[in-house]
Parts: structure tokens; C-alpha cells; sequence
């Protein structure tokens, strides 16, 4: 079998007004769209996607409330409620308002959504690896880092500091 040759990406010059915040959204929407089309088969995009492994890994010792997914998707809870709609509607998610608390509702997986999951992480993993086939095992490896770094950052909260 050929060895596949990796393909060096083009690194153009950034342009001296080019901001922090438009590169990351240009760049954002770009992974959204190549993850987007590589989840097409199974009929849900990258951003639902990440909400189910979410609920899946944070549900696993006992359902996850809506507050504690918010937080680990680095979402407000209306953003997320407005993300869930769909999956809600499409029977992939269930939403229960806890028994002892009605003012907290807990985010569960439904049968559809489990069996669903495994062929698109099948499918996710393959456009990680066309991603690192792309730029590099390293430099992929490195710019998650620094991303993650980034989303878990207090320091960027949303209030500005005075």
C-alpha cells in the first residue's frame, strides 16, 4: 500500500491587523464545516456531536445536569438550550427535571443517541486523522494543547477586569 505524503500547509503571512478573535472564528468555522461534512452520514453536525460525547462521558457515574454541561462545553445554559432543541426533538436526548430540585433538569441520552454514538465517533476519528494527515501529528497535537488551554482559561472570563 502507498504511503500516503503529507501535505505541508500553507502558512501565509498573518496580516498585521488580523486580531486573535477573528483568526480564531475564521478557523472555527472552518474545523466546523470540515467536521460537519465528515458527520454527515449519521445526520448530526460537530457541535451536537461534542454535546453527546459530553453527556455520555459526564453522565456515565450519574446524569449530568444542565448547569454542569453548560460549564464543561464552556457554553451559557441558554446556548445550550437552544443546542439541545434539536436533539431533543430528533429523540437523541432526553431532558428530566430532578425530583428533589425542580429547578434543575439533567441532560440523559436516549437508546437512538447510544447507538448512534459509536459510528460517528468512528467517523470523527477518521477526520481527526485526515486533520493530522493535513498539518502534522505534532503541530495537530500542539494546537489542541494550546486550544484547550485557551477554553480552560479563567482568566478570559466574560467579565472584564477594570
Amino acid at each position: 500500500m502507498p504511503m500516503m505524503a503529507r501535505v505541508k500547509p500553507r502558512r501565509p503571512a498573518a496580516p498585521r491587523a488580523a486580531c486573535m478573535c477573528g483568526s480564531l472564528r475564521k478557523a472555527s468555522r472552518r474545523i466546523s464545516q470540515f467536521y460537519d461534512t465528515a458527520l454527515a452520514p449519521v445526520g448530526i453536525k460537530s457541535t451536537q456531536f461534542s454535546i453527546l460525547a459530553e453527556v455520555e462521558r459526564s453522565g456515565r457515574a450519574a446524569p449530568v445536569t444542565m448547569c454542569e454541561l453548560a460549564s464543561a462545553m464552556v457554553m451559557d445554559r441558554s446556548t445550550l438550550g437552544h443546542n439541545l432543541r434539536p436533539l431533543e426533538r430528533d429523540d437523541l436526548v432526553v431532558l428530566r427535571q430532578a425530583r428533589h430540585d425542580r429547578r434543575k433538569r439533567y441532560v440523559e441520552l436516549t437508546a437512538k443517541a447510544k447507538s448512534l454514538l459509536p459510528r460517528a465517533r468512528r467517523l470523527w476519528r477518521r477526520a481527526e486523522n485526515r486533520f493530522e494527515t493535513i498539518f502534522g501529528k505534532d503541530p495537530a497535537a500542539e494546537l489542541r494543547a494550546v486550544l484547550l488551554n485557551i477554553a480552560n482559561n479563567r482568566d478570559l472570563d466574560s467579565q472584564p477586569r477594570r
